[in-house]
C-alpha cells in the first residue's frame, strides 16, 4: 500500500491533490483484507478506476483509494457472457466480445473507463447503456460480497445507487451473435463520430453535464451562451465540444470547477435549465449554486 499518493497521477484531467493512501488488491481475498484495514482506520474507501470522469481537490483525499488489478482486472468469455472484473477497461471487455462474436456492447468504444466505473455511473453513449447489457454484478463492502441485478443496482440514466465503500469486483455482461465484421464496423464508424465531436487527443475528465430535458443537449447550451473556448487558469472549455473541459498543462481541479460554475451559471440565466454535473466529485468539493433564476 502506497502513502499520500498525488491523485494527478490518476485522473484523466492531471488535476486533484494527495490520497492519504492508495491500494491495488488483485483478488476479492486482497479487496477484502483492503476493506477491513479501511474500517480498522476509519478510512473512507474511494474506487478509482482509469480516473476519467472524476475530479479530485486540489487539497486532496483523506481516504483509502483502491484500483482494482490482477485477478480482479481480468476479462473472458464463455456461453454469450463476458464475465469481466472491475478493474478491466471497458475497452478489453468489447475487444474480447467481438473476438468471440458477441455483439451489443459497441458503445463501450466511446467511454475511456474500467468495467467498475461503468456500472457504477451507468455509462453509456450513442444510445446504448450499462444498464441494457449488465446480467449482475459481485459488489464487496466492509459487510462482504454479494451479487446484484440492474434493479438492485439502481441504475439510471448515468447514475446508481452505489456509494463509496461499495466496490464493484465483478460483472457479466449478457450479449448477442453478432457477425465480428459488423461489430467491426459499427465501432468504426462509432469511434470516427467521436473523434469528429469530441477533444479526444486533449486531457479531459470526459463530459461535464448530463444531457437535460431539453431540444438542446447541454454542450449546445452551453455553446449558445458564448462559452466556447472560454478559458480560466489553466483550464478551458473545449473550442472542440463544449461540454468538456480540457487541461492546457497547469490546471487545477479549481480552475475546472471555476468554469463548471460559470457555465451552468449563464445557462440557468439565459435557458431557465440548470444542468446537472455528470462529473463525480470526490473530497468534499462541490460547485456553487446557480443563480435563482424564477
Amino acid at each position: 500500500m502506497n502513502q499520500a499518493v498525488a491523485m494527478s497521477r490518476y485522473t484523466t484531467l492531471g488535476t486533484g491533490g494527495p490520497a492519504r493512501c492508495l491500494a491495488t488488491p488483485e483478488n476479492l481475498d486482497d479487496l477484502a483484507a483492503v476493506l477491513e484495514l479501511a474500517k480498522d482506520r476509519e478510512l473512507e474507501v474511494i474506487t478509482v478506476g482509469l480516473g476519467s470522469n472524476i475530479l479530485v481537490a486540489d487539497r486532496g483525499l483523506d481516504a483509502l483509494v483502491v484500483r482494482l488489478s490482477g485477478e480482479l482486472a481480468t476479462v473472458e468469455c464463455r456461453d454469450g457472457v463476458v464475465h469481466a472484473g472491475g478493474g478491466a477497461t471497458l475497452a478489453v471487455c468489447l475487444h474480447r466480445a467481438r473476438e468471440a462474436g458477441l455483439g451489443g456492447i459497441e458503445f463501450v468504444c466511446a467511454i475511456p473507463g474500467t468495467v467498475g466505473g461503468g456500472v457504477w455511473m451507468n455509462a453509456g453513449a450513442y444510445g446504448g447503456e450499462i444498464a441494457a447489457v449488465l446480467r449482475r454484478a459481485l459488489v464487496v463492502d466492509r459487510g462482504g460480497a454479494s451479487w446484484r441485478s440492474p434493479a438492485e443496482l439502481g441504475l439510471s440514466y448515468r447514475r446508481s445507487a452505489l456509494r463509496h465503500g461499495e466496490v464493484v469486483a465483478q460483472a457479466e455482461f449478457e450479449l448477442l451473435e453478432t457477425d465480428r465484421a459488423e461489430t467491426r464496423a459499427t465501432v468504426s464508424e462509432m469511434q470516427s463520430a467521436r473523434k469528429t465531436a469530441q477533444p479526444t487527443n486533449r486531457r479531459t475528465f470526459g463530459s461535464v453535464f448530463k444531457n437535460p430535458e431539453h431540444e438542446l443537449s447541454a454542450g449546445r447550451l452551453i455553446d449558445a451562451c458564448g462559452l466556447r473556448g472560454h478559458s480560466y487558469g489553466g483550464a478551458c472549455i473545449s473550442p472542440k465540444h463544449a461540454n468538456f473541459i480540457e487541461n492546457h498543462g497547469d490546471a487545477t481541479t479549481a480552475d475546472a470547477l471555476e468554469l463548471i460554475a460559470r457555465a451552468r451559471d449563464a445557462v440557468s440565466e439565459r435557458f431557465g435549465v440548470t444542468l446537472e454535473t455528470e462529473v463525480q466529485m470526490l473530497g468534499g468539493i462541490d460547485v456553487r449554486s446557480p443563480p435563482d433564476t424564477a
